[in-house]
């Protein structure tokens, strides 16, 4: 009997006893993650078609099978300058990298994959409720119950972004799922290197929308402060140059003072958790 993997396998089941409190995949869902990479890489592609509404990237999902397995991918090859942004294919790798790296568990499983005979990012495709901009458009309010833990995934997803540089997390590219967990998805406009990005944090004091890091899981914060050049280069491989990994540290070091500054305000175990 064929097997079929839908696309629910990944990333709407919520076991809240078994998950730490900042995670936002499951332990079962994390322990599939190298399964899923594989199968990115080594699936055939069944069906594709391209998306061109709001997409700027033009991107294909793709419809994938592995030994009776099928699933939904998204894959992009867009690099350079797109409507006035750098965009880059590599970076949606990157960001997942680091993702797994400092255990944030946020992006979906994203590797590089030929189609049409180009290399690509193609990341699976997760199935969510609504993206952040239905939430607002239809005044949906997040339960009272959740909201602990969704006040803390946002400022997970505010720290990643500092971190990578991303200058276009808009209200489409979060996803939320039937159990008010925050997914990061599109990163093809992260890691930059200008004196903008490198001086100071886009979620920092700064911020003209009032949008502030508050906190971060203290196993995060020694992760990220454990950072080195060659530690990126060793995991980052070629998909990051010198001038984007060094970016990377001046911004780690400015999210140091950022944290550092608000634990003098507060307390560090209102800082970190």
């Amino acid at each position: 009997m064929k097997k079929r993997m839908k696309v629910a396998s990944f990333g709407i089941i919520f076991l809240a006893s078994l998950v730490p409190c900042f995670a936002q995949f499951t332990p079962e869902e994390i322990a599939e993650r190298a399964k899923w990479e594989e199968f990115l890489i080594n699936a055939d592609i069944v069906k594709d078609e391209q998306i061109k509404s709001e997409a700027v990237t033009n991107p294909w999902r793709l419809t994938l099978e592995l030994d009776g397995i099928t699933n939904d991918a998204l894959w992009k090859d867009v690099q350079g300058r797109v409507k006035g942004y750098i965009e880059g294919w590599k970076y949606e790798i990157a960001a997942y990298l680091f993702d797994k790296r400092l255990g944030l568990n946020m992006v979906p499983p994203t590797v590089e994959k030929r189609f049409h005979n180009n290399p690509g990012s193609c990341q699976l495709w997760v199935p969510s409720k609504m993206t952040m901009k239905t939430k607002f458009e239809q005044k949906i309010k997040t339960p009272p119950i959740k909201v602990f833990g969704w006040n803390r995934a946002l400022n997970l997803q505010r720290f990643f972004d500092n971190l990578i540089g991303n200058e276009d997390r808009h209200q489409n590219n979060y996803l939320i799922t039937e159990d008010w967990r925050i997914l990061l998805i599109d990163h093809s406009r992260s890691f930059r290197t200008g004196k903008k990005w490198t001086t100071q944090i886009p979620y920092g004091e700064k911020n003209k929308e009032g949008l502030m890091q508050k906190d971060m899981p203290r196993e995060i914060f020694e992760k990220m402060k454990a950072l080195t050049f060659d530690e990126i280069k060793g995991f980052i491989g070629s998909y990051l140059t010198d001038d984007e990994i060094n970016a990377v540290l001046a911004r780690k070091d400015l999210i140091i003072d950022h944290i550092n500054k608000r634990i003098g305000k507060s307390s560090e175990a209102e800082v970190l958790y």
